[in-house]
């Protein structure tokens, strides 16, 4: 009993912190082919320079936290360590995403304390960089949390 808890907690961990590190490559490839792609008519107004509150953009929230809740949802009536490990992975980047990309590179709560933080630099030059075309076309750095090294002073 005691091991099968142990292995269902080190698969469980596994699944997770894989699932999470796998968010990072959708995230670039669907801000890339999806939002810059077929759906940039809602991703449009989050390159504009417009003081909103919510944006169309902010859908692009739904769908990507749709998988994560069937996951988690469908998990209390079929458990399973696997689909409970991917949807909490999901969920945890969801709120990565959300921490990092909305409330510290776009601000929208003051952060003064993490931008002397050389990462989270280079994280917000990145994103400046993405962010210096106003277009779908001539963007760069897709992803999230991955910064390429060229950032780091």
């Amino acid at each position: 009993m005691f091991d099968s808890l142990i292995l269902n907690t080190i698969l469980f961990i596994s699944i997770l912190l894989a699932t999470f590190c796998f968010m990072e490559f959708m995230a670039n490839f669907s801000h890339r082919n999806v939002m810059h792609g077929f759906m940039w008519f809602w991703h449009e107004d989050h390159h504009r320079k417009k003081p909103k509150v919510f944006e169309k953009n902010d859908i692009f929230f739904v769908i990507f936290a749709s998988p994560c809740m069937t996951l988690l949802i469908s998990n209390l009536w079929f458990p399973s360590v696997m689909t409970a490990a991917i949807g909490f992975g999901i969920m945890f980047y969801g709120i990565a995403y959300f921490l990092v990309h909305d409330l510290i590179i776009h601000q929208r709560i003051s952060n003064r304390f993490l931008r002397k933080n050389s990462y989270v630099q280079a994280l917000i030059q990145a994103h400046k960089d993405h962010h210096a075309s106003i277009n779908k076309e001539g963007c760069k750095n897709f992803g999230m949390l991955y910064v390429p090294s060229k950032y780091f002073q």
